[in-house]
């Protein structure tokens, strides 16, 4: 804990649920109090290849995101600075023109696949949650989101799912649960892991407003 500032990681398979977690969490604080961060804003911008070569990337692989850039903006949002995150265009795998301004918080949430992936990250944690959800359940609601949210096809979804997203969780997700403080089955169905959430950030929340 830094400045009165929590940083709070939740990692996970695709579609277990991370994101659910992070605003039913939100939801229970007042405006100002909780910033939640996704994982998947920080893809490195692609602009500089084919559009052919973009979609054959493998976005599942450590090596697709700009921790560098995330470590910069979690640091001075812990010193109580303002950062200006990309927004991230899944089309086209580049940035978009428009960024987000996220002020400070007393909480910020960092969600995404590969949240505890990173060793610098995580030391800047101090809350470590792991989502655990089954893989066909997963890989159902990935096709849903996949298809409404970014334009992709059902034979892409799959390709891509059996090509990397299943051996990259193998690899590189799953193995990152053992960093966590708390894993949590069935994402946001879950509401007895999440209840203890709230009333750990409400404890810690408490402490900051004694003299």
């Amino acid at each position: 804990m830094k400045n009165n500032v929590i940083l709070i990681g939740i990692a996970g398979g695709t579609g277990s649920g991370k994101t659910s977690i992070a605003f039913e969490i939100l939801k229970e604080f007042l405006t100002g109090e909780v910033a939640v961060i996704q994982l998947d804003s920080y893809y490195k911008n692609l602009e500089h290849i084919d559009i052919e070569e973009r979609h054959k990337q493998n976005f599942d692989h450590p090596d697709a995101m700009d921790f560098d850039l995330l470590l910069k903006h979690l640091s001075k949002l812990l010193n109580w600075e303002t950062v200006h995150i990309p927004r991230y265009d899944f089309e086209t795998h580049t940035r978009k023109e428009e960024d987000e301004t996220v002020k400070p918080h007393h909480v910020i949430v960092v969600e995404g696949i590969l949240t505890l992936w990173d060793k610098h990250l995580r030391d800047l944690m101090d809350i470590k949650l792991y989502v655990e959800t089954p893989m066909d359940i997963r890989f159902i609601r990935r096709l849903s989101r996949d298809i409404k949210e970014r334009g992709r096809t059902t034979q892409s979804v799959m390709d891509q799912y059996l090509h990397t997203v299943r051996p990259m969780h193998e690899q590189f997700v799953e193995p990152t649960k053992v960093f966590a403080d708390l894993i949590i089955p069935e994402g946001g169905h879950n509401e007895v892991a999440i209840d203890l959430i709230r009333t750990k950030i409400k404890s810690i929340l408490g402490t900051f407003a004694k003299p």
